[in-house]
Formats: structure tokens, sequence, C-alpha cells
């Protein structure tokens, strides 16, 4: 057998082992994984949170509004999957703490979050934007995932470790136009993730960042619905597309 074969090989046998040994399956990976998704309740957030429930996880969806909660929760239910969900305005302390408690009095615990909240409260250029505009937009897209994230360690200690995803954006490296605050943020996420990362490593909690790129949403719908728009964002991209 070749090298090359017979480390395939042992690969897929000890990736075997380690998931009998913890109870895994190739089927549920996530299986009695806790699983918190900010804003999700539309678009990238509940993409991810479907996936995690499809996964094995039990998902804890939030949105600022009942009503979208109750939706997403339903429509999740009814493909079979473990999720709930409750109201959550990640900029407001009462929130993100009932959003945790949800969590834990549900699920008995916290293993991962997905920090997916955003907003985007202004289109045009930095010289143009008022200090509202700054404090509404760090506020919620950098201050809200560096605090929820502190609220969930402690319950992440508590079962020997978790995974923190912070959603970022494409904008983070290729500034989109128009989007001056946003890009800003999106940056500043990137060096969130890295000291979280660094300080959270001790404790067995993983942190990491993604950076979508242009996915039509009704979020971004400001970049696709206007084809000239969508073209130079293309343009942006190595694929072209």
């Amino acid at each position: 057998m070749h090298k090359a074969g017979l480390l395939d090989l042992c690969v897929r046998a000890w990736n075997s082992v380690r998931m009998a040994s913890s109870g895994m399956t190739r089927r549920d990976p996530l299986a009695n994984k806790v699983a918190l998704v900010t804003a999700s309740t539309d678009g990238i957030g509940f993409a991810i949170a479907r996936r995690l429930a499809q996964d094995g996880a039990h998902v804890v969806v939030s949105s600022r509004k009942q009503q979208n909660v109750d939706q997403a929760v339903a429509t999740l239910q009814g493909e079979g999957l473990s999720v709930t969900g409750t109201v959550c305005h990640v900029g407001k302390a009462e929130d993100r703490e009932r959003l945790v408690a949800t969590a834990v009095k549900l699920h008995g615990g916290i293993d991962i979050l997905v920090s997916n909240a955003a907003v985007n409260p202004f289109f045009g250029s930095l010289m143009d934007m008022t200090e509202e505009v700054w404090d509404k937009t760090l506020d919620i897209n950098v201050k809200a995932p560096a605090l929820m994230t502190k609220a969930v360690v402690p319950e992440m200690e508590k079962r020997g470790g978790g995974s923190v995803v912070i959603v970022a954006s494409i904008a983070a490296f290729s500034p989109l136009p128009g989007l001056s605050p946003y890009n800003v943020s999106k940056t500043a996420l990137l060096g969130l993730t890295k000291t979280l990362a660094i300080e959270l490593a001790p404790r067995n909690i993983r942190v990491n960042c993604l950076a979508p790129g242009l996915i039509k949403t009704s979020f971004s719908r400001m970049l696709w619905m206007d084809k000239e728009k969508e073209e130079r964002m293309k343009e942006t991209l190595q694929i072209r597309r």
C-alpha cells in the first residue's frame, strides 16, 4: 500500500475511534452540544442554526422580535430539529443574560456561541456619519459580540470548554462601497477574534471568525438588488461571482 493511502486509512480509523469514544456519530457530530446563535431567525444566522441542529446540537435561536423567533422555531422544529428560541437584542445586557439563562435552563449549559447579529444604519461616506451612527454600529457589531462571549464563558468552562464563532464579513478585508461604518466594525472583529482566541485558549475555548462574501439575504439587499452595485461587488472577488 502506498504511504499516502496508508496515512489516509489511519486518519479515517482514528476519526472513527474518536467519534465512538466521544459518543459522536458521522450523522450527529454535535450530539448533546448546546448552541446559541444570535440574529438567527433569517439569512446567514438561520442557515447556521439549521446546520448546527442538523448535526445534532440543541440550538437556541434569537432575534429582536418574538414573531420572528416563533416562526423560525416552528420551521426548524417542523424539520424534526431540537430548536428553541427567545427574544434577544444583543445591545441590551438583560437580553443577553436571558439568552444565556434560557439555554442553561432548557439544556443544562452552553458549548457553542455564534455571534451573528449586526446592523448597518448608514449608507455613505465616513465624512457624513453622525456620532449616533458610530455608537449604534460599534455597540451592536463589536461591543455586543465581546460582551456576549463574556456572558457564555463561565458556562462553557463548566463543561470543559467550548467554541465561539464570530461572524465578520469580506468587508473586513475589502471595504464595500457606501458601507463605511459597517466596514470598520467588521474589521474590528478580526482583532476581537484574535484577542479572545489568545485569552480563552487556556480555558479550552476556541474562538474563530467567519468572513462571508456577498450572500443574497434581506440584510444585504441594498447591494444585490441594484445590478450595478452587484457587478461592482463581483469585481472585488477572485472568482467574479
